[in-house]
């Protein structure tokens, strides 16, 4: 028996290149899962996404999947896509190691928490505060820079991780400062300005876009206590869960999220298409 991919709706096409199509995935004529290929990311037309995909249940551990995922690469090649991601759902064993059997490398993992209805005490001797308009923009030029750095040390072209940062930025943070469901803060101590924090709304949760200690204040504490204000900050705004992501090999933040009770939702992946 032979598994392909099958077209089951039009290909979608932007000016710029950016692809999408749903297929499902056959043996022979018959159906036994689907999937979505896409190169609409904010990384541009040369990234390419495998997204949803499912082998019907009679139809698993067969390998109708692995299959899937490299027919999938091959219609992505033919796209001009030269880095595929994808996501898959803690939970998900055996897509799990099927990804990493093909090749794929985990760069980050999505982590949350269900919140307490009362909010956490901040430590004694610190204040936190908005950002201004003023530390606003030097903060936005480092934080594009840092997050394109970020995306480009595991990987991803420089034009593609440049064009992610200033895309995401540019979407989550119309307003600056004033955007609505947005908070930047600033936290201090001792009247010095030991780190910042970007928490917004993502859907019905919040999220923490960034958070940073200031170089100089590092290992003393004050990433916790950042933690427990993106936590105040989601609760004051009506949330019961928070979200972020941790790139793969930030070791120091993992083990904080860890022992604040985080747990991983969904780990990414990415491969280069040779």
């Amino acid at each position: 028996m032979t598994t392909t991919l099958r077209p089951s709706g039009p290909l979608q096409q932007t000016a710029a290149g950016a692809r999408s199509r749903p297929y499902e995935v056959r043996v022979n004529s018959r159906r036994v899962g689907a999937l979505l290929l896409a190169s609409d990311t904010p990384f541009g037309p040369t990234v390419g996404e495998i997204r949803d995909l499912h082998i019907d249940e009679p139809d698993r551990r067969r390998g109708r999947a692995t299959v899937a995922a490299l027919a999938a690469e091959e219609v992505l090649r033919s796209w001009g896509c030269r880095r595929v991601r994808v996501s898959v759902p803690a939970a998900a064993g055996g897509a799990l190691r099927m990804a990493a059997a093909l090749g794929y490398v985990e760069y980050s993992r999505n982590m949350a928490k269900e919140l307490p209805a009362a909010p956490p005490e901040l430590p004694a001797g610190v204040r936190a505060r908005r950002m201004t308009e003023t530390e606003y923009g030097p903060w936005l030029e480092r934080a594009v820079e840092a997050y394109a750095e970020d995306w480009s040390s595991r990987g991803m072209p420089r034009e593609a991780a440049l064009a992610k940062a200033l895309a995401d930025h540019r979407e989550s943070l119309p307003q600056g400062v004033h955007t609505p469901g947005a908070e930047l803060s600033v936290l201090e101590a001792g009247g010095e300005r030991v780190g910042h924090l970007w928490v917004a709304r993502k859907g019905e949760d919040a999220y923490v876009y960034e958070v940073e200690v200031a170089a100089g204040h590092r290992g003393r504490g004050h990433g916790r206590t950042l933690m427990l204000l993106a936590e105040r900050t989601a609760v004051a705004a009506g949330h019961r869960r928070l979200g972020l992501q941790v790139f793969a090999g930030n070791t120091p933040a993992r083990s904080l999220y860890d022992s604040l009770g985080y747990r991983t939702t969904n780990v990414n992946y990415a491969k280069d298409l040779l």
